[in-house]
């Protein structure tokens, strides 16, 4: 175990800290005094147009973090990783989300630990796309007979936000089959996403490394008992010998698995030859190119999926290879710790403009807060300065109607990121006007707003006297991020979620960090597992709680129809 390098002690950091104290934000002077500004500060990353031109920086404080990020070997643990070496300190894994996502054929060879990565990878997404092109063909049918229509995926964390925002984003990408996606134990979850379905025409989807998680296995046996009562009811299974089919066929129909535990799989009643695996060394907020994303390769065929990982790539290819002064990962990663440990900022908002990427700050939630909020570094030591940056955001226009006016006039720092496409997945007019030429107007207001304010004199010409100038005064200098593109496609979206995993790798290794653990999230479920027993009565298990947990537990009780 390498000991990591402590960012406080590098000559950068200093240099940087100096920098911030004397940082006087002043966006307007800068555009006016800097002609070049926009171009040097311009990036083009496969199919993305990134500008961080309105950021709160100059060439000499980009000049320092690029410095951080050599001091603290942004660049070679990340070749590390590519290698296979065991970055994930703490489950002594290698880390090889990028593996998923090589092309057939590439060379030379990945080879860790033994294990042919490359020949590996690709039979399970040969076998993806044989069993998706079942399903599609309609070759593949359900108990009675009849071809799948929607797929039900069950899993949750990594096993559910990556898929569910993919499957949503790449919308008009879809063909006949629908997908839905159930996480949440809460049973409202399972009873929402079945509602409507024919039992007849429904896939399920188990996602389970292990096939034990809690939540995943308790929505897989209630669906199991959906599927069940509902074929019973149309006559189409029954007991056996009574000539119709049985439970342990409906099964082997309407259910397949993505897990590695094959004799958990088949106790299910799941045909073993119907589980798609994966390795250990994919975590699961980095597993959406892995089986995991069977159902997108079911929803949207195996052509799209190929579109999708192929888009990933090209940004690793671009983060391996391009300079750390004009890598835009790195960059980006490298903003945000200057906003992070610079400037005080404690979020972070990503403001899509696409409704098709409603659920993408959620997935960036988990891969950035799961991935980066750590108090350790990777060797067990204390960290040395603040870590990890709180995600949060909504579609344009809606969020201009809900928090923004925070963004423009509160108080607090919050850098963004606003995310655009040219060209809409439907095009609109009304009366006559190009409908997302006006979202994009909005787009591109926000930022300008943000950046450049609004002035009292400016204000004041406008005709606006006493106490209402103050109120109605835009301070500017809010920095954000500008992402670009020419559509919202397989390949872009690839580039997009990809751009995102190495900005938070860059930020972990210049923290010091494991960005790739997750003990954070073991605690709640083993003390979940304890006091299960006293919800359903045990009293040695509720003596046992504490005095707060007791009193809500008899809540619950009281008030239980």
């Amino acid at each position: 175990m390498t000991t990591p390098i402590d960012p406080t002690a590098t000559p950068a950091w200093t240099e940087l800290t100096a920098l911030a104290a004397d940082l006087k934000p002043d966006l307007r002077g800068w555009f006016a005094d800097d002609p070049g500004r926009v171009e040097r500060l311009s990036f083009e990353l496969a199919d993305l147009h990134v500008d961080l031109s309105k950021n709160l920086v100059d060439d000499e404080i980009v000049g320092a973090l690029v410095r951080l990020a050599e001091q603290t070997g942004v660049a070679e643990r990340f070749a590390a990783m590519l290698r296979g070496e065991h970055i994930n300190t703490t489950e002594d894994r290698p880390v090889l989300h990028t593996a998923l996502r090589r092309p057939p054929g590439s060379e030379p060879p990945l080879v860790v630990d033994g294990q042919q990565v490359d020949r590996d990878v690709q039979q399970v997404l040969d076998a993806m796309s044989a069993f998706a092109d079942r399903v599609r063909s309609g070759e593949w049918t359900g108990v009675t007979g009849k071809p799948v229509k929607t797929v039900v995926n069950i899993g949750i964390g990594g096993s559910d936000l990556g898929p569910a925002m993919i499957s949503a984003a790449l919308e008009p990408f879809g063909g006949e089959i629908e997908a839905r996606f159930v996480s949440n134990i809460d049973p409202f979850d399972l009873a929402h996403k079945t509602k409507g379905l024919d039992p007849e025409t429904t896939l399920f989807i188990v996602a389970s490394k292990t096939f034990t998680t809690l939540e995943t296995l308790t929505n897989a046996r209630l669906a199991r008992d959906w599927l069940w009562a509902g074929l019973e009811k149309a006559g189409a299974i029954g007991p056996t010998g009574s000539g119709t089919g049985s439970k342990e066929d409906a099964v082997a129909h309407h259910f397949v698995a993505v897990s590695t535990a094959l004799d958990k799989v088949e106790a299910f009643g799941i045909d073993p030859a119907n589980a798609f695996g994966f390795w250990d060394w994919v975590g699961g907020r980095y597993s959406v190119c892995s089986a995991i994303g069977l159902s997108l390769v079911l929803k949207f065929g195996p052509k799209n999926f190929r579109e999708l990982l192929a888009g990933f790539h090209t940004v690793d290819e671009h983060m391996a290879s391009t300079p750390l002064a004009s890598n835009v990962p790195v960059l980006m990663g490298l903003l945000n710790v200057w906003y992070t440990n610079f400037l005080g900022a404690q979020s972070h908002a990503v403001l899509p403009y696409a409704q098709q990427l409603s659920r993408f700050a959620a997935y960036l939630q988990q891969l950035t807060m799961e991935s980066n909020g750590k108090r350790v570094r990777w060797d067990g030591s204390p960290v040395t300065t603040e870590t990890g940056e709180i995600f949060w955001g909504e579609p344009g226009t809606n969020g201009q109607h809900a928090f923004y006016q925070l963004l423009h006039q509160g108080t607090r720092l919050i850098p963004a990121d606003f995310i655009a496409f040219a060209n809409p997945a439907y095009a609109l007019e009304d009366d006559g006007r190009d409908v997302h030429g006006l979202f994009i107007a909005n787009f591109l207001a926000q930022t300008k707003a943000l950046a450049f304010g609004k002035t009292a004199e400016e204000v004041e010409a406008e005709g606006t006297t006493g106490a209402l100038v103050a109120a109605r005064t835009f301070p500017g200098n809010r920095p954000t991020t500008s992402i670009f593109a020419p559509a919202l496609t397989p390949r872009v979206l690839g580039e997009l979620i990809a751009l995102y995993e190495h900005i938070t790798f860059t930020q972990g290794v210049i923290w010091g960090i494991n960005s790739f653990d997750q003990w954070g999230v073991e605690l709640g479920k083993q003390l979940a597992l304890q006091i299960a027993p006293a919800v359903e009565g045990d009293t040695a298990a509720y003596d046992s709680q504490d005095a707060s947990t007791r009193a809500l537990l008899d809540y619950y009780k009281s008030h239980r129809a």
